[in-house]
């Protein structure tokens, strides 16, 4: 088992994070569907669970081909289907990702308090004393192109030359974070990310999850650059525009899976 905690600070104050993380959620989940492939949503409802209310969300990752090749030659296509439940009591979320096929051998958790600081917050989820101090603690700058893979580089998704129109934040320089502070214009907050990773299998635990782990690094980087560069798209909706948009997008994401990738057609269209 291998527990990092990823802390990401952004210019957006935790009350905006909540529409911003959703809006983005929906937008990539499009962008990663396609050809028998992509995200199937089970289920998008509200819950509550000892006083704890939130919305609860139930998908699949259909992930053939995003998978390391060496365990594709080893799983079972049915080993390829990712399912993630997750918990939103925002601004504490948590998110749990298992294999039917690798059952208690695979897990990776997810566990998020979004905070109105600058990632200063030592242990904010409670962490045991002695688990703490085995824990990596690991800072990402949305801004900072060399956290970047050169794969993944957009211009029109780079924070150090956006400039929002409708909040006028951005650019955001090389010391950004160190001036939020003298910024009374400009809200500020962190997302403190504990991933907690499991991978049982002889010869690849350590491997995989060392690969997993930059997986969400990669995921956590990529997806908080988005969100920023998007704010103009975001920053005006409401949680009720949000949860219209999630249901047609739910819609979309079935009809695009199904999509057969040379054919250009549909299952059903057969």
């Amino acid at each position: 088992m291998l527990i990092k905690e990823y802390r990401v600070v952004l210019p957006i104050s935790v009350e905006e994070y909540q529409v911003g993380q959703l809006y983005s959620v929906a937008e990539a989940s499009k962008n990663e569907t396609g050809g028998g492939e992509g995200v199937e949503v089970l289920k998008n409802e509200p819950y509550e669970n000892d006083g704890e209310k939130g919305q609860y969300t139930h998908k699949i990752y259909h992930l053939q081909s995003k998978v390391p090749g060496f365990v594709r030659l080893l799983a079972p296509a049915s080993a390829l289907k990712i399912h993630e439940k997750a918990w939103n009591a925002y601004p504490y979320c948590r998110t749990v990702i298992t294999n039917e096929y690798m059952k208690d051998n695979f897990l990776v958790q997810i566990d998020t308090w979004h905070k109105p600081d600058l990632g200063n917050q030592e242990n904010v989820h409670g962490v045991d004393p002695e688990t703490w101090k085995k824990v990596d603690v690991v800072y990402i700058d949305i801004a900072d192109r060399s956290q970047v893979d050169g794969k993944d580089y957009k211009p029109d998704e780079d924070p150090a030359t956006f400039k929002s129109v409708k909040t006028d934040r951005g650019p955001l320089g090389p010391d950004w974070m160190k001036e939020l502070p003298q910024k009374t214009d400009c809200p500020h907050m962190c997302a403190y990310k504990l991933v907690t990773v499991k991978f049982k299998w002889f010869g690849l635990q350590n491997k995989v999850e060392s690969f997993i782990h930059k997986q969400e690094k990669r995921l956590f980087t990529n997806f908080h650059r988005q969100l920023f560069c998007w704010i103009d798209k975001w920053v005006v909706l409401t949680m009720e525009d949000i949860r219209r948009m999630e249901e047609e997008t739910q819609k979309q994401l079935n009809e695009m899976r199904e999509k057969d990738p040379v054919k250009g057609m549909s299952a059903s269209d057969e």
